[in-house]
């Protein structure tokens, strides 16, 4: 677990000052200015778009990288762009079926190490990639990456429910990538094992231990959960001292960091001890984080202080949860 003593109010101003919930907050930029929300026809502001198809749900997700990181890491950039897609359609209760990526590059040379870990990543996860964009004349490296899978039964950003619990499930076995804040536990695991991990989260939702999760993104640990809780229209109280971390870890480094294997999940509280004994069989810590409230603020504490991150009934994050759609029932 996290080690104290923490200064519970320089963390909470460093979490919402900090760059990771400045980027989340671009979002509502974008799904204002395309009029979308929570309440759309296909929801919006969860880890995939969720369409009905039959009896189940096609997924569908996106994601671009910052150019810094493609430049500085290109081949881990490129296991990214698998690795994360792959977590989304986790996150949402999912299983994947197929990746396209789009890369940009100035000469071939400088493609080849992105193009190479997209590969890695998709053999290791078992995922097929199947096609998409090429220009190697651009005159820098850039890189998005799609998915599309499919969940019997979902988990969503909307249905956490005041009286659950925030349960944080990370896998610890790994280290810094340097010198991003990115905690690298997948590209010297087996195969079999990664995907023995991620079915966890369909196994989870098809057992109806929970109906809620959002994958930790780079927002970090604290700036997810804000995330959920908008989507569901519940606050949350985080005990700092509970989320699982490495040995020695710098409690604001690892508040920021973003885990190759990293979720959280809404739980009633009588499902809470399966929830986490289900990680732990497997090797990833779980805990139960702190409660789901019903009064719309995000508070992280310790024993002594408890210190406001965020307001949500005050000042939207992402600008998808019920409030913004001008109704007190968030989509399903």
């Amino acid at each position: 677990m996290m080690q104290g003593p923490f200064d519970i109010p320089a963390l909470a101003r460093m979490l919402r000052e900090g760059r990771g919930l400045a980027a989340k907050a671009d979002i509502a930029t974008a799904t204002a200015r395309l009029g979308l929300s929570g309440q759309s026809t296909v929801p919006v502001g969860d880890d995939c778009a969720a369409i009905p198809d039959g009896d189940g749900y096609l997924l569908f997700a996106i994601e671009g990288f910052m150019n810094e990181f493609v430049a500085g890491d290109p081949w881990f950039a490129g296991w990214c762009g698998a690795m994360v897609n792959i977590s989304d359609i986790a996150a949402m209760g999912g299983r994947p079926l197929a990746v396209v990526d789009a890369v940009w590059a100035d000469g071939e040379d400088k493609a080849a190490p992105v193009l190479d870990g997209l590969r890695a990543a998709c053999e290791r996860f078992g995922v097929p990639l199947v096609g998409g964009h090429t220009n190697i004349r651009a005159d820098r490296g850039q890189l998005s990456v799609a998915i599309l899978g499919r969940a019997k039964n979902l988990l969503t950003s909307f249905d956490a429910r005041p009286g659950e619990r925030l349960v944080a499930a990370i896998d610890l076995r790994g280290r810094y990538r340097e010198p991003f804040s990115n905690w690298e536990a997948a590209t010297d695991a087996p195969g079999e094992r990664l995907r023995g991990d991620l079915e966890l989260l369909p196994r989870i939702a098809e057992a109806g231990l929970s109906r809620a999760a959002k994958d930790i993104s780079q927002a970090g640990i604290v700036g997810t959960a804000a995330m959920l809780a908008e989507g569901s229209g519940v606050g949350l109280a985080i005990d700092l001292a509970a989320i699982p971390a490495p040995e020695g870890v710098d409690p604001a480094r690892w508040l920021t960091t973003f885990p190759s294997f990293g979720y959280l999940l809404s739980v009633r509280p009588d499902h809470v001890g399966a929830v986490t004994a289900l990680f732990a069989e497997r090797g990833i810590a779980a805990a139960d984080i702190g409660a789901i409230t019903a009064d719309r603020r995000v508070n992280v504490a310790d024993r002594r202080v408890t210190e406001l991150v965020w307001d949500l009934a005050a000042r939207p994050l992402i600008g998808c949860g019920p409030a913004m759609a001008g109704n007190e029932e968030a989509a399903a």
